[in-house]
């Protein structure tokens, strides 16, 4: 038993923060859902990848770049015939693979017919062109004397921010499917060609390895269009010089080392700022001069190494959970903030641990995606924090009128300890006496009996109202009263109650009016609304024991001009006394509060009135003060 009802308090208390926690769960998965953490998930990300630690230079990749000076010396666009050149120069050190960054679909310069040879004779050169259409809703197509599987497009797919975190590796086109510049060039350096995957059909396999296959709901990406397009999620390669470099003049003029090209994959693009051939993204630790600039060269040699690491080195590529297990992660550090704001008392602690369940939160997310996975770090911090610094005042509060009800239950049960060892205990002696006389009085033993009763079911009835947080009213017989109901509706409630007690006087009375009208019980609180029921009860109680040979009783709670009043009359004998007892004073105090009047005053010829009343407050006065 004491274990079922820890288990119903632990229930209880939990409720107090477990729906608004829910539901603070819930906004964040439809803000999710939505896209609304879209741009800041990818800015983590971005971060993580950025942060890093630094990879050794991928040597199997060579880039040599057209700079500033280059164009000086060779000029812009670069010349056929000094294409040519740089081809057969770079060839005699037998590269495994070369690509071409630059569009070459129309002749520059003279020495085109050198260069058309020289697509025509070297298989493992690849040379770009665009299968988007881009600006002027226009391609570029390959150099014409170019073989069909020598020519890889290099579009690229920007984010709504304007910038790049993914590769496009194949698209559906009207002249079929094509492949991209660096899928090219991979199947060159690994001697082998593009299948389907083996659990996705619908993805790359290189060898053995599987390329995540980017969909709509990628990771952090919410809706993202994919069309008739192969996309994978690009893992940058860490480090400040992540590629060795050099630069066209170098290769011309024999300035490079011959194992630095050859069985290298070399990849030929513009690199001088003047020509901007450059993409956004903050995700490769820079030298802060581009400030998040990469040459598109560059961006190139990313998507051909991190596939042949995955391939050779079995470097992880990026991939993504599903999605229920990404919103069951979410979910789970929503309890977490949740539990935090229930189990730990102090604030200070609440946010110690809030620091330390945050940075467990982004170590796990960065060691998982150092591991390959990309997992949800913006909502799941979002829940943890909302949860645990949001709902810590609702614990708190709950803990503090907890507090106060073991307070008021200890008062309680010391009050019932007093009236036990003491009145109660001089009752039951009373009693037996009684019971022992040879002629006990009959009305004497009913009415210690039923004195004997009532003072036990005081203990109960207000044990019970101490629980409820104000929200109830016991009557006897264990009667439950709502004080969210109006006024009048618990008033009839009352005076019905109290009417069928076994009190001698009121079985004299034959008539009884009542009277209970709707009135606006706004301002009054649920204290308010208790203590007119026990005021009620109290009146009606003392008709009871003490209105001998009552014959007419009136119970009037109506609105007269601007006051309510609440009326109680009967005929018979009255009390004989003008002392103050505990009920009067509890009755002057309640019209304190509300501020209004009580008074006890004689009928004639007989009878006596019980009245109290308070005035009306204006509704418009009700309304500012509520709003």
């Amino acid at each position: 038993m004491r274990l079922a009802a820890a288990i119903r308090r632990e229930l209880t208390i939990w409720r107090v923060g477990a729906l608004p926690g829910l539901i603070v769960i819930g906004l964040v998965m439809v803000s999710r859902f939505t896209g609304a953490l879209e741009t800041s998930e990818w800015n983590t990300l971005d971060a993580f990848l950025r942060l890093r630690p630094s990879e050794p230079t991928d040597e199997r990749i060579l880039i040599v770049g057209v700079n500033e000076t280059d164009i000086r010396r060779f000029g812009y666009p670069v010349p056929d015939r000094d294409l040519a050149l740089l081809f057969r120069t770079l060839q005699s050190y037998q590269p495994r693979a070369i690509g071409l960054d630059i569009f070459r679909d129309l002749p520059v310069g003279s020495g085109r017919s050198e260069l058309a040879a020289i697509f025509q004779q070297n298989k493992n050169l690849i040379v770009i062109e665009r299968a988007l259409k881009g600006a002027g809703n226009s391609t570029v197509n390959p150099p014409p004397e170019l073989p069909a599987q020598q020519a890889g497009f290099a579009d690229v797919l920007l984010d709504s921010d304007g910038r790049l975190r993914r590769s496009l590796l194949g698209i559906n086109t009207e002249q079929g499917y094509k492949f991209s510049l660096a899928l090219r060039l991979t199947e060159q350096y690994l001697r082998t060609e593009v299948s389907n995957g083996i659990r996705d059909k619908n993805a790359m396999r290189l060898g053995k390895t599987e390329l995540p296959r980017f969909s709509v709901n990628f990771g952090g990406y919410i809706g993202e269009s994919v069309g008739t397009t192969s996309q994978l999620l690009l893992n940058f390669r860490g480090g400040l010089a992540p590629f060795r470099r050099v630069s066209f003049s170098q290769i011309i003029d024999g300035q490079v080392k011959p194992d630095w090209i050859r069985n290298r994959v070399v990849i030929i693009g513009m690199t001088a700022d003047s020509v901007k051939d450059s993409v956004n993204t903050t995700a490769v630790a820079g030298d802060g001069q581009k400030r998040g600039l990469v040459d598109g060269v560059e961006i190139q040699a990313h998507a051909v190494s991190q596939i042949i690491s995955a391939v050779l080195d079995q470097r992880p590529l990026l991939n993504a959970w599903r999605e229920p297990w990404e919103y069951l992660w979410v979910t789970v550090w929503g309890l977490v903030g949740i539990g935090l704001s229930r189990f730990v008392h102090s604030p200070l602690r609440v946010f110690l641990g809030l620091m330390l369940a945050s940075l467990i939160l982004v170590t796990a997310a960065y060691l998982l995606l150092l591991l390959g996975w990309w997992i949800p770090v913006v909502p799941a911090l979002l829940v943890l924090g909302l949860n645990g610094a949001g709902l810590t005042p609702f614990y708190q509060y709950n803990r503090y009128l907890r507090a106060q009800i073991e307070q008021r239950q200890l008062v309680i049960d010391q009050t019932f300890d007093a009236i036990h060892n003491g009145p109660l205990q001089i009752l039951a002696r009373l009693l037996r006496q009684a019971r022992e006389q040879d002629e006990p009085s009959s009305r004497l033993l009913l009415e210690l009996e039923h004195l004997n009763q009532e003072l036990r079911s005081v203990y109960e009835s207000v044990r019970r109202e101490s629980l409820t947080q104000n929200d109830s009213l016991y009557l006897g017989e264990g009667q439950e009263l709502d004080l969210q109901a109006p006024l009048h509706e618990i008033l009839y409630e009352v005076y019905s109650d109290t009417l069928l007690r076994d009190f001698p006087c009121f079985k004299s009375i034959r008539i009884k009016i009542r009277q209970f009208d709707p009135i606006d019980d706004r301002s009054l609180t649920a204290d308010h609304k208790r203590s007119l029921c026990r005021f009620l009860e109290e009146a009606l109680c003392n008709v009871g024991k003490y209105a001998t040979a009552a014959t007419r009783l009136s119970v009037i709670c109506t609105q007269e001009k601007n006051t309510y009043v609440l009326r109680i009359t009967d005929n018979g004998a009255g009390l004989t006394t003008n002392s103050k007892g505990r009920g009067t004073q509890q009755a002057e105090n309640l019209a304190r509060q509300l501020g209004g009047k009580f008074q006890r005053l004689p009928q004639s010829p007989k009878g006596t009135v019980c009245l109290l009343s308070w005035p009306v407050i204006k509704k418009r006065f009700w309304q500012r003060h509520s709003s």
